[in-house]
């Protein structure tokens, strides 16, 4: 009697990326299914610290001030706490994470060794920062819309208002990740560039507030411009000079992720 026939096993099916999709697109996906283990965690530590902030401040020093630009503190806070959520969220991803698949797991070394340039994976962090970003300022916006300080329809415009300061503050993460020799250097990042752009870009206090100078530095930061943005639209108003705004942001993305390369690609290729 003859054994039974097995049928010959069929080779795994591959996942192949079709030629219409970009070519960080990749690098984007395994960042994803990375994060999606640890993903309530992580959008959860995203919350803290900005609705620490909104709570605190807002209903805090709300109460002792009269109203800012015709409304209540709470309601001015809400703008701000958008955007450097948003801010806070992309340069830690840009910086420690993406420090840690660059220098420490040597995960940008793995993707190198497929038909991927360097090219494709700097641009994959810089949207997957991006995207993380901007999930932590649509989380604050929920709770926003939910203490009912956003008004009307034009705050669903705020979504893609935070994926481009996202962009940008990612892009400019990602500079200097090509340049600090370990994470301790990150601090200075933090210290002398982040946490000063919080204070003159209008976040916590209207910039008008401070020096002319002063005021007239913040106003040509991102931050600045992310805010210009976020807070009309939820007042439910237009932002004046949209298009500026949205110009600044997209050029800062551009000509940050051309140096942030240049830099990459000199330090992995010394």
């Amino acid at each position: 009697m003859s054994a039974p026939q097995i049928p010959p096993r069929s080779a795994p099916r591959v996942w192949c990326r079709p030629g219409w999709l970009p070519r960080w697109l990749p690098v984007w996906q395994r960042n994803f299914l990375v994060w999606r283990k640890l993903a309530l965690p992580s959008v959860l530590g995203n919350l803290a610290d900005p609705l620490i902030y909104l709570f605190g401040l807002g209903y805090g020093l709300g109460a002792l001030l009269p109203e800012v630009g015709g409304s209540s503190y709470l309601a001015f806070l809400a703008g701000g706490s958008i955007c450097a959520s948003t801010m806070n969220a992309a340069t830690f991803e840009a910086l420690y994470s993406a420090f840690s698949r660059m220098q420490v797991q040597k995960t940008w070394d793995a993707i190198l060794n497929t038909p991927l340039g360097l090219a494709d994976v700097v641009a994959g962090e810089l949207v997957w920062a991006a995207s993380k970003a901007s999930l932590s300022g649509a989380a604050i916006l929920a709770v926003v819309a939910a203490l009912g300080l956003s008004h009307g329809l034009l705050a669903l415009w705020v979504l893609p208002a935070v994926l481009l300061l996202g962009l940008s503050f990612a892009a400019l993460g990602l500079i200097w990740n090509a340049l600090a020799p370990s994470y301790d250097f990150f601090m200075y990042y933090f210290t002398l560039f982040v946490t000063p752009m919080m204070l003159i870009s209008g976040v916590f206090f209207p910039a008008e507030q401070l020096p002319g100078w002063l005021a007239t530095l913040g106003s040509w930061l991102p931050l600045a411009h992310g805010v210009a943005l976020v807070r009309p639209l939820l007042a439910g108003e237009v932002p004046a000079d949209a298009l500026m705004h949205i110009m600044v942001l997209l050029a800062t993305t551009a000509l940050a992720y051309a140096l942030a390369l240049r830099l990459t690609r000199r330090r992995l290729l010394k």
